[in-house]
């Protein structure tokens, strides 16, 4: 009930005012009292992807807090685990705004935030602070002027700052709100990447004394072929599982609705289906153990048991979360 009051009365502001209130809360209240507001006992089911035991199947996606400002209040909340960025090696504005609208007709949000961050030391100060012990995906990606051809330095950079902190790390190469980033996902740009990465993570395993898997974050908005070539290179790259899939930039679902010509990627309820069909082809072309977790559209147990049904092992929510709140996180972990 009080979720929804506060949704509703920030659904009254503009999306992205909305969005940092919300963010700026949390950060305030999430080591007082107030916390009571949004804390949850959750029944541990715990499981073991990838070498790392996850408390629950179900976690915060990345993109809500791009900044790690507010880890302790969403582990309040009982997410299984928690991914924060995207971030950059250099602090960045993002893009122009008005960038972040809502399409609640949907259940539905259309963004072209640009990796906005504070850069990747920002970052990394807030996980020192954290209290959270659980499982922590850090999620990295490349400077907006940053040419692609140089891109794998910036991703090697953010590793080795990010590598001693996180359980896993997330290789972003398919947010649509950056100019050629998503080219990155294909062909020898891909394969020159992956091994840039691969290369880095083996020498901190060694430097470290410890190995942190490393995830591909793809897009939804690939044919099975495409899928298919993607798989391959994640195969021979060694990659230890992917994270399917990201926004999409097809609105035929959203149509006639305000803001749905509006640019950037669509995420939430009409993007269920496409990123469910992803999974299924990206689980057939890597086979059955590369670890694979599915966001996409989950705002119900039944859509997060459609990811698992079609080859993930674990799920991730944000779009879902906005409309439903922490409520969704217990729904989804009790019915499976």
């Amino acid at each position: 009930m009080f979720y929804k009051i506060a949704r509703d009365l920030m659904f009254c502001a503009d999306a992205e005012k909305s969005h940092h209130f919300a963010l700026d809360s949390l950060k305030a209240l999430q080591h007082t009292p107030l916390s009571m507001l949004w804390r949850q006992q959750i029944q541990p089911k715990p499981l073991t992807v990838a070498g790392i035991t996850f408390d629950n199947p179900v976690g915060l996606a990345a993109g809500l807090d791009k900044n790690a400002d507010c880890i302790d209040a969403f582990a309040q909340m009982g997410f299984g685990f928690i991914e924060v960025g995207t971030v950059t090696p250099r602090p960045q504005a993002g893009n122009d705004k008005p960038r972040l609208f809502r399409l609640p007709e949907a259940n539905a949000i259309i963004n072209r935030m640009g990796f906005n961050n504070k850069g990747v030391d920002y970052l990394v100060e807030n996980v020192k602070k954290a209290q959270y012990k659980g499982v922590l995906g850090i999620n990295i990606g490349k400077n907006k002027d940053t040419p692609n051809e140089q891109g794998k330095d910036d991703y090697v950079h953010c590793m080795r700052k990010v590598y001693p902190y996180a359980s896993y790390i997330t290789v972003n190469i398919s947010s649509p709100n950056t100019p050629g980033l998503r080219d990155l996902q294909f062909g020898d740009a891909l394969l020159d990447l992956l091994n840039a990465v691969k290369n880095e993570q083996l020498d901190l395993a060694a430097k470290h004394g410890k190995y942190v898997p490393v995830f591909v974050k793809i897009a939804p908005d690939m044919d099975e072929v495409a899928v298919q070539q993607v798989a391959e290179t994640l195969l021979q790259s060694k990659m230890d599982g992917a994270i399917a899939t990201n926004t999409t930039l097809e609105r035929s679902a959203v149509a006639g609705l305000k803001h749905a010509n509006e640019s950037g990627g669509l995420s939430g309820a009409p993007v269920r289906l496409k990123s469910t069909e992803v999974i299924r082809q990206l689980r057939s072309a890597v086979g059955p153990d590369m670890p694979i977790i599915g966001v996409g559209g989950i705002d119900s147990a039944e859509s997060a048991q459609e990811k698992l049904n079609a080859g993930a092992q674990l799920v991730q929510i944000y779009t879902g979360f906005i409309y439903q709140g922490p409520q969704l996180i217990r729904s989804i972990v009790n019915s499976l």
